[in-house]
């Protein structure tokens, strides 16, 4: 049986896509050089943490996972390290909107994707004016 080493990661965010990728790419690339071959990115990480206030303009935000470029740009990064990479995006299906993460697996492809079902709503966490419970239920 395989070791299964885990790394958490946790970094400030801009409200700039690209810095937040490359920041996140970095730390990735350390915890791989570490000995991580499971690497967990923080939640919502491409950009601050928009759900504090309920502004409709953060809608736009939200992409469908087919051809999501962060995604896309994990499932590469993932394949060349050999590692596998939970990447939590703002999912855009249809007409409603989810907090989702992607599981990409070491060879680059997304295994499955999970849609946050318990979503907090109180001061600070306005998530519930921005997603939609989840419909996946709980993949093992």
């Amino acid at each position: 049986m395989a070791q299964v080493t885990l790394a958490a990661t946790q970094m400030a965010c801009t409200d700039v896509v690209s810095e937040n990728i490359e920041r996140a790419e970095k730390l990735i690339r350390d915890a791989a050089a570490q000995g991580a071959n499971v690497i967990q990115v923080q939640e919502l990480f491409e950009g601050y943490y928009f759900c504090q206030d309920e502004l409709p303009e953060c809608y736009a935000r939200a992409r469908p996972l087919a051809g999501h470029p962060t995604v896309a740009h994990f499932q590469s990064l993932a394949k060349e390290l050999g590692v596998v990479l939970p990447v939590s995006f703002y999912e855009l299906a249809g007409q409603a909107r989810f907090n989702a993460v992607a599981i990409i697996d070491a060879n680059g492809v997304t295994l499955g994707t999970y849609r946050k079902s318990h979503i907090p709503h109180g001061s600070g966490y306005q998530e519930k004016y921005y997603f939609s419970p989840g419909d996946t239920g709980f993949k093992v």
